[in-house]
């Protein structure tokens, strides 16, 4: 490991030449990727220093207890030994995950795209949950939310919203929210005070950009119609919805929440980008996946991944066993705690794998 680690420290140095070179200012998404790497590399390296430290610091500590007769200065000797034997193990550990391969994807913008399920107007509602929370959390990370359609229900849920969260390791946050999310609770139409279940869908796309993929216009279908609101009807005197279908997939996209049909169109296409763009993804894939499928899961959307109990403000993640009695502060976008144990299980079962 400690070979791979000083051939990486050389790469960091040549890296770091190549983009004070006032040449490669000149191809910005050249210089982007640099950068991207850069920035990973950095995390990895300063690791890799504070542990080159803490071992000199090891061997100074006992090059002193050897020397050391004093009863007291020995005893301060070994406790600094232990202290800093703990935090070499960490700091390996750190190391390890830090050189597992990194996910190209992560650090894209994401498309997310909610969907009601089982249980009527409870899930839609849910639905509508979920979305807040995690505009919410977007906010908390300093990201950008744009809705970019929805289909609302009467009592004011949606049966789908699809909206889009832009900035950095949005993906890399966010992917593991892919799959089934269930909602135990009181509905407020309920007087006998019975919990009901109900269910709500989850898709986390990174989204395309131009380079990753292109759409033959070909291939595509466009249809206008007017927008329509809960219960069908109409908001819109004029045809400003479009519905875009990708031919060769029968993917459709509909949207309808801008009043120009050049926005609308814009929108669609961007969530058709998406949607490809992970069932390429998904297929390049195909074959790691089914090789190990570790204890995050496969994303799948059929896949129940959590549980929010409301009656005991309880969260629960099946895919790694961690249930907090806080649901009031998740819904309310504090959603770090879970997402980087996600992270952490994902990446110590790549270590595994790595290592195996």
């Amino acid at each position: 490991m400690f070979s791979r680690l000083e051939q990486i420290e050389q790469q960091y140095q040549d890296l770091e030449r190549r983009i004070s070179d006032p040449e490669i200012h000149r191809d910005p998404g050249r210089y982007k990727t640099l950068m991207q790497e850069h920035a990973h590399l950095s995390e990895l390296i300063s690791c890799y220093r504070r542990y080159v430290e803490v071992q000199q610091e090891l061997r100074d500590a006992g090059s002193m207890l050897d020397a050391e007769s004093d009863p007291e200065l020995r005893e301060l000797a070994h406790e600094e030994i232990e202290r800093l034997g703990e935090h070499e193990q960490e700091l390996e550990r750190e190391l390890k995950l830090l050189l597992v391969p990194r996910d190209p994807l992560d650090e894209k913008s994401s498309i997310l795209e909610i969907r009601a399920g089982t249980g009527g107007d409870e899930a839609s509602l849910f639905a509508a949950d979920l979305y807040r929370m995690y505009q919410r959390y977007a906010e908390r990370e300093g990201w950008k939310t744009e809705l970019m359609t929805a289909s609302e229900t009467e009592v004011g849920g949606f049966k789908e919203v699809v909206f889009s969260i832009n900035g950095s390791q949005v993906y890399g946050n966010l992917k593991y929210e892919s799959g089934v999310h269930r909602v135990q609770r009181v509905p407020a139409t309920e007087s006998s005070g019975r919990i009901h279940t109900s269910a709500v869908t989850v898709a986390v796309l990174p989204e395309a950009e131009d380079t990753d993929i292109r759409i033959n216009p070909e291939e595509l279908r466009i249809d206008v119609f007017r927008s329509s609101g809960p219960g069908g009807q109409s908001v819109n005197t004029t045809d400003s919805a479009v519905r875009v279908t990708h031919i060769p997939t029968g993917m459709v996209v509909t949207c309808q929440d801008e009043k120009s049909q050049h926005k609308n169109k814009a929108k669609a296409l961007r969530v058709l980008k998406a949607r490809l763009y992970e069932a390429e993804e998904a297929r390049k894939n195909a074959e790691r996946a089914n090789a190990r499928k570790n204890q995050i899961g496969s994303g799948d959307r059929s896949e129940r991944i959590r549980t929010y109990n409301f009656p005991q403000n309880r969260v629960t993640d099946h895919r790694i066993n961690l249930t907090l009695y806080k649901l009031d502060l998740f819904m309310q976008g504090e959603l770090d705690e879970i997402v980087e144990s996600l992270k952490l299980s994902d990446h110590e079962e790549k270590l595994k794998t790595q290592n195996g």
